[in-house]
């Protein structure tokens, strides 16, 4: 099986395990580190993921995944919170975003900057639009490699 087509199994199998709870699924990796392969789930819910969330969901879907044998290979499975400076990798992210400090990071420079920090202002099908320092600036998605809130120091 390769990479997408476990992603995909995996995906359908904590759909099954959090419906009926307030838990979202944010991202699914299988990836390979040094020697070690990882199987990541990432969950999170509105008032914020719980240790014991996690290992819920994990003792059911190691369940479900030694009974599907879906992997061959030996892999860690490891399931936890997204983390507050994560990627944004959906419409909701950035939906729930707006208003909210963030940074873009391009591909190539964009107007001779590798990255832009500021307000997300408005978020379009292929663009999003950031205010940095009192101007409102236009990117296309395409262009942005990486972008995420970033805390604001206290």
């Amino acid at each position: 099986m390769n990479k997408k087509s476990i992603e995909e199994s995996v995906q359908k199998m904590v759909k099954d395990v959090i419906k009926n709870t307030e838990i979202e699924l944010i991202d699914i990796e299988y990836v390979k580190e040094g020697p070690f392969k990882y199987l990541r789930v990432y969950l999170d819910k509105p008032d914020g993921i719980t240790v014991d969330d996690t290992a819920d969901v994990s003792r059911a879907l190691n369940k479900m995944l030694d009974e599907a044998d879906l992997i061959k290979e030996q892999y860690f499975l490891e399931v936890s919170s997204p983390g507050i400076e994560r990627p944004f990798k959906t419409d909701a992210d950035y939906k729930k975003s707006i208003g909210e400090k963030v940074e873009a990071k391009f591909y190539k420079p964009v107007g001779e900057k590798k990255s832009v920090t500021g307000i997300l202002a408005e978020k379009y099908e292929d663009k999003v639009v950031i205010n940095s320092d009192g101007e409102n600036l236009t990117f296309e998605l395409k262009d942005i490699s990486k972008i995420n809130k970033v805390l604001e120091d206290f």
